[in-house]
């Protein structure tokens, strides 16, 4: 009995993808080229940038930003994610589940409102470029980081919060494969109103509506670009918003789904694929996404 809880669930056992030995070491070694990948990919961003003068602007400040939000997204989650694909079955304590949560829901959360400071960023760059060096200076950029990270804290302090509150007393096999709020809830025998609607809203609130901030810039963006009469103009600015706008869509739609549907009832089987998408794979092709067309990148 967690006396602070009044729960008699002490640990959780965590789903894995196969029964199939096979099945389960193709996916480690898999997950493993992933993780290193991603792991190698984004030091190599966050290295360059720190350490090359041309890379110092807030375009580059932001990417170095989700490349460090990326590395520990995926430290969270594949290590145990790994551990249960090798022993064919991974468990987690009840403290060390609700830890998991918070640091997910942090990193989550701050790399949707980050996308959506990095969106803005190309909008001025575009559509104010006059003005970019005095709207974007310095001071400005570590403002909206340091925002961006405590917008994160607070979102995933309140749900964590709230999730300490509920009583989980029956079942303990969580249905993916890390310890997530829409799976959790389906395991409390405690009233989850209140845990529900606070996860739509903030699923409204950091998806959709940053999304169609999103949006909004991007429209603003194509709007700008369409007006430059040279081709090799509109090319090279399309080309400095492109990889963004595909992070973008990826990110929010995968996130929306697991946070909003999943809230709502939707399949459990399906979100667990889903999630593979936002904690594993989008990490993973961020570094690709952002490099293999920035010629600035490549030669730092």
């Amino acid at each position: 009995m967690a006396a602070g809880n009044h729960t008699a669930v002490v640990e959780f056992v965590l789903q894995h993808f196969s029964e199939d030995p096979q099945a389960r070491a193709l996916l480690s070694a898999l997950f493993l080229f992933l993780y290193l990948m991603a792991l190698g990919g984004n030091a190599l961003i966050v290295t360059a940038v720190s350490l090359s003068p041309g890379l110092h602007t807030p375009m580059y400040f932001f990417l170095a930003n989700l490349a460090i939000l990326d590395i520990f997204c995926m430290t969270t989650v594949l290590p145990k994610l790994l551990e249960s694909l090798v022993v064919g079955e991974a468990t987690i304590s009840y403290r060390g589940c609700l830890t998991q949560l918070f640091f997910v829901g942090w990193f989550l959360s701050t790399e949707l409102v980050l996308l959506t400071t990095m969106a803005f960023d190309r909008y001025v760059a575009i559509c104010r470029p006059l003005h970019y060096s005095a709207i974007m200076s310095q001071p400005l950029c570590t403002l909206l980081a340091v925002a961006v990270w405590a917008a994160g804290v607070v979102n995933t302090s309140v749900h964590t919060g709230l999730m300490a509150e509920l009583n989980f007393c029956g079942p303990n096999h969580i249905e993916n494969f890390l310890c997530e709020i829409p799976s959790l809830l389906l395991l409390s025998c405690s009233p989850t109103t209140l845990n529900n609607v606070m996860v739509v809203i903030a699923g409204v609130y950091l998806g959709v509506v940053n999304f169609l901030l999103t949006l909004a810039s991007y429209g603003c963006i194509v709007a700008s670009v369409l007006r430059i009469r040279s081709a090799a103009g509109k090319r090279r600015a399309f080309s400095t918003c492109s990889s963004h706008l595909l992070v973008v869509t990826l990110y929010y739609c995968t996130v929306i789904y697991t946070y909003v549907l999943l809230g709502s009832g939707a399949s459990m089987e399906k979100g667990k694929l889903v999630t593979v998408l936002y904690t594993v794979v989008s990490p993973a092709l961020n570094p690709l996404i952002y490099t293999l067309r920035n010629k600035d990148v490549k030669v730092a």
